[in-house]
């Protein structure tokens, strides 16, 4: 896949993820990498409220931090194609899983990859219009994405194509599968679900939009989510982006939505800090603002320390208290999500 497609193009990036890998194999064409981090953390706050309205415990907990483990594969088939494939697992290291300690498998694929035509890839893996759309918001270890996400409409049965890089402009298509074989008839048969768009960077600036069919077999409300991003380096290790996505009513899977995001990031030396803030209109509620903000520090290389903030629910809910209705505001500072801790890659 493109470089150029998966990058966030906004300054402190890489301290944010921290990514690492160690090459264990590298020889006449084929390379194997193993990466992972470690992660702890501890976590606080969020919603006081589950969506029946009742009231939960938010109190504080040690967690782990989305730890993973994984490997990529290469092979030059020719001086301009390339054969590769990646596996990654999630595990907890919070808790003791002694019977099943890796929890998830997050991406498994494999596919081609030509200087001319372009890539195509195939099997479990983050969702194309996030890559390309909702990455330049995707900065936070934890919350603070109000856009979609990476499973959307992925994350199994997928295949995805990517031009390549054309003078800084690339367009990219993948669908996923979802399947009836197996069910007795009558069966709902088959399902595909489409996504697609286009990025096009120049100098500091990129552009992208895209869409989703939001299909209800993949948790979707059936219609189609349109969104569109811009960033911009102001100067090297500052950067802002904007965005906006909608997708319209319907009564499957709840309603549709127009959110607006504005965000900045500021990288420096060891040190970076991402800060976003969202209006959110449901068709169906009332508007909320939510804000996200995030520090980080790399220690080494391999070692990062981060502390994160999100408040997503300023707004009031009715909820019965004593047989009464009252109105209880959610922005009081109790529900201001908190994420304190440090990761190690390699």
């Amino acid at each position: 896949m493109k470089k150029t497609l998966l990058a966030t193009a906004i300054a402190g990036a890489m301290i944010a993820t921290g990514a690492q890998a160690a090459t264990v194999y590298d020889q006449d064409g084929t390379k194997l990498d193993v990466y992972g981090r470690i992660a702890m953390g501890i976590a606080g706050g969020g919603p006081e409220y589950n969506d029946s309205e009742q009231k939960i415990d938010n109190g504080t907990d040690f967690v782990d931090v989305f730890s993973r483990l994984g490997l990529r594969m290469s092979h030059a088939v020719s001086s301009d194609t390339t054969a590769f494939g990646r596996v990654e697992w999630r595990f907890k290291g919070d808790e003791r899983y002694t019977d099943s300690g890796f929890t998830e498998v997050r991406q498994s694929y494999i596919g081609l990859r030509n200087d001319n035509w372009g890539t195509i890839q195939g099997g479990n893996f983050d969702s194309f219009y996030n890559q390309a759309v909702s990455i330049p918001f995707d900065v936070y270890i934890d919350r603070g994405l109000e856009f979609a996400g990476h499973p959307i409409q992925s994350r199994g049965d997928s295949v995805g194509y990517i031009t390549p890089n054309l003078s800084g402009f690339q367009v990219y298509l993948q669908g996923k599968h979802y399947s009836s074989r197996g069910e007795l008839e009558p069966s709902e048969g088959t399902t595909v679900a489409a996504q697609g768009g286009a990025v096009y960077e120049i100098n500091n600036l990129r552009l992208a939009a895209g869409f989703v069919d939001d299909v209800e077999e993949g948790g979707g409300n059936d219609e189609v989510l349109y969104g569109a991003t811009v960033s911009y380096e102001f100067v090297p290790g500052f950067s802002g982006r904007l965005g906006y996505e909608t997708q319209d009513e319907n009564d499957v899977n709840g309603g549709g939505h127009d959110t607006w995001g504005l965000g900045l990031s500021y990288s420096s030396g060891p040190w970076a800090v991402n800060a976003d803030i969202y209006d959110v209109d449901p068709e169906e509620g009332d508007s909320r603002t939510s804000w996200a903000l995030g520090g980080y520090y790399n220690v080494t290389s391999n070692f990062q320390a981060f502390t994160e903030l999100q408040q997503a629910d300023q707004q009031s809910i009715s909820v019965d208290i004593d047989g009464l209705d009252s109105s209880v505001e959610t922005a009081d500072g109790d529900d201001m999500y908190y994420l304190v801790g440090a990761r190690y890659f390699f």
